[in-house]
């Protein structure tokens, strides 16, 4: 049986360009798993297998892969820091113990570690910080501190502190032992010597240590009791109380240095080690029933109980569908049958792998605790959970956005369409925030997603992995209806066609729901005028008319219907009546409530030099953005803005070109907001012209 305290599921997540992937890249460098270090920006990284990945030097999927420090097993995932591809982190948060969340130490805490912080918080992921690219022009460790204090609203525990900054950074001191770290230039991170503290330093070393003290201590009365009598801790009763006080999320251990130029990353996998849980040491995973309400049992990490695994992943390669799994409890082997809760049917384990990035080693078996992937498995999707057969029970799933941008695409040639079904089907099911839909009159298939990177990515894999040759049309936003006004109304459905015939009559209140509540529906109608057992059939034909709007055929938000009375007939009347009078009452009145177009606003945080944020606010609010603040920081401003979806294609490009190419910008869906009159206009024109074309 394998010592399951010995293991810790990571990930790696940061800001776009914060090094994740070069800080993953050293640690399987350090842990003897790569022998040669590939860089990023040479397109060589291990986990950037992709060429996509390789050429842009950003990361798309998170990758995994596993190595031994200190006799411990770290099974370790390297995600994206692009906002059009959260969805990798939040799936990747999802089923981990623990987290290295890495911030540049010039740039901060930049808009995505935002992001990607608060799903860390929502998956009460414990978490320790590397505060990164020490060597960097403009690099300020206490400041990024600050702002980890002032911004995520987080507290950092600081474990040690930088020696020297920007070109002169060499070395770290260890706040617990008053030892330095100090690394020479040759760019081996094993070349480093551990010496006293700077004499420049002491001071500063102890006024932090103090604080380190002080917070840890805080995990333990007899301990602080002794403290506060003078008595210093032990660093083992240090170490015991970081621990504790860091899986409990009161804290996060905050460390520096530079992975580019491979110092100070020994204390980080050190810090892994004693800090971050183990599987066992995590809340365990709620179970719930096909409702998706909780029931009260969890998955407890032991691997004798039974079997409890998350699907939460998967891969296409050469070799056929990866499904990455988490196991939670239990242990399987190689040609067991599991059963999938979601689609009720039975999968059978034919291989078992570990990944190394692209690469895989195959097991015979795994148990509780594991990350591994699964080849060959036909129905299992993201968020599936599989299970022992004789002992069914579902995990908690994943919920994932809607998309916020479409595109229309078609193959260039005959013999790319049935090439492009089948792709797509399987990029569908690698991608959840990826959806395809076909346009039934124009038979244009339409690809939605995240952002424009997001479905440029999407039509590059198309191209280059699959071969297929598209022709894409300009970009759609995904517009929403609603509407304003409350309306009383009545609708009376009669056929009479020989025998029996059909009727039903409704009367109704339709009105403006509240936000984000979709659709609502109450009946209020008393003396059985409308029998009971009809008003399931009234409620469906309403929720059914919800997908398609009047005003241009856009799905519809946030309406209250309220059945006040009707009539019925003793023989005539049916549930499929009720169904067809509602489903018309609902085109009868919904133009007589004021319908309104609804836009997507994006929060937008734009990261401009100096000496251009006049530009850059200038061309915001020719985009109809709304300014919400300016930060500035020691390199450059941040403005932090919302503004519409539509206004904001092709915003890289010019946001470049005014800021000479130093410009940076990152944009994730806000909320949908009223459409002003003018644009609701010509969006509706729009969609006539392209209807009338059809």
């Amino acid at each position: 049986m394998t010592d399951l305290s010995h293991y810790r599921n990571i990930g790696i997540f940061a800001h776009v360009d914060a090094g994740k992937t070069t800080t993953t890249e050293r640690i399987l460098k350090l842990t003897g798993k790569i022998h040669k270090l590939g860089e990023v920006h040479d397109g060589a990284a291990t986990t950037d297998f992709m060429e996509q990945e390789q050429e842009r030097g950003i990361t798309i999927q998170s990758a995994a892969t596993s190595c031994q420090w200190d006799g411990h097993r770290l099974n370790i995932i390297d995600t994206p820091g692009h906002v059009d591809f959260t969805i990798e982190v939040y799936r990747s948060l999802k089923v981990l113990d623990g987290g290295i969340g890495v911030f540049c130490g010039s740039g901060g805490v930049e808009p995505q570690s935002e992001t990607n912080w608060r799903y860390a918080n929502e998956s009460e992921v414990a978490r320790i910080i590397l505060v990164n690219k020490l060597d960097r022009l403009g690099a300020d460790f206490y400041r990024v501190v600050k702002q980890v204090e002032d911004v995520l609203g987080a507290n950092p525990l600081v474990m040690v502190l930088p020696i020297g900054i920007e070109d002169d950074f060499k070395g770290v001191v260890d706040l617990l032992t008053r030892k330095a770290w100090v690394w020479d230039d040759s760019g081996d991170p094993t070349n480093y010597t551990v010496e006293d503290v700077p004499a420049d330093m002491t001071d500063q070393v102890e006024e932090w240590r103090e604080k380190l003290v002080e917070t840890a201590l805080d995990q333990d009365d007899d301990l602080m009791g002794k403290y506060l009598d003078g008595e210093e801790p032990s660093i083992d009763d240090l170490k015991r109380c970081v621990r504790k006080g860091t899986i409990a999320l009161d804290f996060f251990p905050t460390y520096c240095g530079s992975a580019f130029k491979n110092k100070g990353i020994q204390l980080v996998l050190n810090a892994v080690v004693d800090y971050l849980p183990n599987p066992m040491e995590v809340k365990p995973q709620p179970e719930v029933d096909l409702e998706g309400n909780e029931t009260g049992k969890f998955a407890i990490v032991d691997a004798d109980k039974p079997l409890r695994a998350l699907a939460f992943k998967i891969m296409d390669d050469r070799f056929g569908a990866l499904t990455f799994t988490r196991i939670y409890s239990g242990k399987l082997n190689k040609g067991d049958t599991l059963l999938n809760t979601f689609t009720g049917k039975n999968e059978r384990i034919g291989r078992i792998v570990e990944m190394h990035a692209d690469e895989r080693i195959e097991l015979d078996s795994a148990q509780a605790g594991d990350i591994v992937a699964f080849i060959g498995l036909k129905n299992t999707r993201t968020g599936h959970t599989l299970c022992d057969p004789k002992n069914p029970a579902t995990l908690e799933p994943m919920v994932f956005p809607d998309p916020v941008i479409s595109i229309a695409i078609k193959p260039k040639d005959k013999a790319g369409s049935e090439k492009m079904g089948l792709a797509i089907n399987k990029m569908i099911q690698e991608d959840p925030s990826f959806r395809v839909e076909t346009d039934e009159e124009s038979g244009e298939t339409i690809i939605k997603g995240m952002g424009e990177l997001h479905l440029d990515i999407k039509v590059d894999i198309l191209k280059r992995t699959h071969g297929i040759e598209v022709e894409v049309g300009k970009p759609q936003v995904a517009y929403r209806e609603t509407i304003t006004q409350r309306v009383e109304d009545s609708y009376t459905h009669k056929k009479q066609t020989g025998g029996s015939g059909q009727f039903a009559k409704i009367d109704y209140i339709i009105e403006p729901g509240e936000t984000n509540s979709g659709f609502t529906f109450e009946s209020t109608v008393s003396g059985g005028n409308v029998p009971r057992e009809f008003w399931p059939a009234v409620q469906k034909g309403f929720r059914n008319m919800m997908g398609e709007g009047v005003l241009a055929g856009f799905p519809v938000l946030d309406v209250h219907v309220n059945l006040t009375d009707g009539g019925f007939h003793a023989v005539d009347s049916s549930a499929v009546a009720y169904e067809i009078a509602a489903k018309a009452a609902f085109r009868q009145s919904i133009p007589k409530a004021g319908a309104q177009l609804l836009e997507p606003i994006m929060k937008v945080d734009v990261y401009t030099p100096d000496d251009h944020v006049g530009d850059v606010i200038g061309d915001l609010n020719r985009r109809r953005a709304m300014i919400l603040g300016q930060d500035a920081g020691t390199t450059g401003v941040r403005v932090k803005a919302e503004a519409p979806l539509a206004e904001m294609f092709g915003y890289i490009g010019d946001l470049r070109t005014m800021t000479s190419g130093r410009g940076q910008f990152s944009m994730e869906f806000s909320r949908y907001a009223p459409c002003p009159k003018n644009v609701a206009d010509d969006v509706i024109k729009e969609v006539q012209e392209r209807n009338a074309k059809k």
